[in-house]
């Protein structure tokens, strides 16, 4: 009996560790140290490791709310890091077919950088006009011509919805572009290295391919409920002026953050009916943002899922 129940605690561990899918690669977060594993266009796996950041913070950073603000904004820049630096690794030889010194390398990534950083700026310009201004505007023109539809209620509502229809829609156009359909496949080969890890399987590629590839903590669950969130939090702004009401969403955005981490928190803790009702949405766009890997992509979130796993168990306990 003792047996059993060892085994079945085991099945049921429910982990710390996070990822993210690179360029060719996977990214995984553990509780002590980090690695990404990445192929070169050799078909060659690199690996990269460092330490973890969290344990040296201050405690105001990881009070509720505070720490789903700090998470997402140091998730944020360390994955677009760890992207820019899988874009370096499986940089492919030039057309010639020679591959690529390491200065031609560096100043590709330099022009690399600096493209995506422009291109950074012009997606938070276009992100605050298409999902915060668009909609309030959009609200205004339709309460002028039905002033019955003119409450904070249906306002809210219909930023909301409209968020979610922009959003859903931006990522599903980007699906039709290969690189991104990759990506969205090494994002399912993140889901189920965990769930094997979790499972307390060993981490082989046939145990890893007959996992779920839906997972609760998925970023992608994080963003739908922060726009359901905002949706709530919308219904208390008391402002007709869009760009007036644009401002103040903006600046309310650390406590949606917040919100919505402490959620995902819940739900990664916790399985009953309330946490799948509120993972529902996340758990279905995943449909759309976590695809099928291949045995290949399987191998790479295994190595870096291998790189983080803490010598101590209990340590990456969620």
């Amino acid at each position: 009996m003792a047996d059993i129940q060892k085994k079945e605690a085991v099945c049921c561990k429910k982990t710390s560790i996070g990822g993210q899918a690179l360029i060719e690669g996977i990214m995984m977060r553990g509780p002590v140290r980090s690695a990404m594993a990445v192929r070169n266009p050799a078909g060659e796996i690199v690996m990269e490791e460092w330490a973890t950041r969290g344990k040296e913070l201050p405690k105001i950073l990881k009070l509720p709310i505070i720490r789903g603000v700090f998470g997402f904004i140091d998730s944020m820049t360390t994955g677009y890091r760890c992207l820019m630096r899988s874009a370096e690794i499986a940089m492919p030889e030039d057309d010639g077919g020679k591959p690529l010194s390491e200065e031609e390398k560096k100043k590709e990534s330099k022009l690399l950088t600096i493209a995506a950083g422009i291109g950074g700026v012009l997606g938070v310009v276009l992100c605050v006009v298409l999902f915060l201004y668009l909609p309030s505007q959009l609200f205004r023109w339709l309460a002028g011509a039905v002033p019955a539809l003119d409450t904070d209620i249906m306002r809210a509502v219909f930023e909301g919805v409209m968020r979610i229809v922009l959003f859903v829609g931006y990522v599903g156009a980007m699906c039709l572009v290969k690189d991104v359909r990759r990506t969205f496949q090494y994002h399912g080969a993140e889901h189920k290295t965990i769930f094997c890890y979790e499972a307390g399987l060993p981490l082989t590629v046939e145990n890893v391919r007959t996992q779920r590839r839906f997972h609760p903590r998925c970023g992608t669950s994080f963003l739908i409920l922060m726009l359901i969130v905002g949706i709530i939090i919308s219904m208390f702004i008391h402002v007709d002026n869009p760009f007036l009401r644009t401002g103040i969403k903006l600046l309310l955005l650390p406590l949606t953050m917040g919100i919505g981490y402490e959620l995902i928190k819940f739900c990664g803790r916790h399985d009953n009916v309330l946490t799948r009702i509120i993972a529902a949405p996340g758990m279905w766009l995943q449909r759309v943002t976590v695809h099928e890997p291949d045995d290949s992509m399987i191998e790479c979130a295994i190595a870096a899922m291998t790189a983080v796993i803490p010598a101590d168990g209990s340590s990456d306990n969620f």
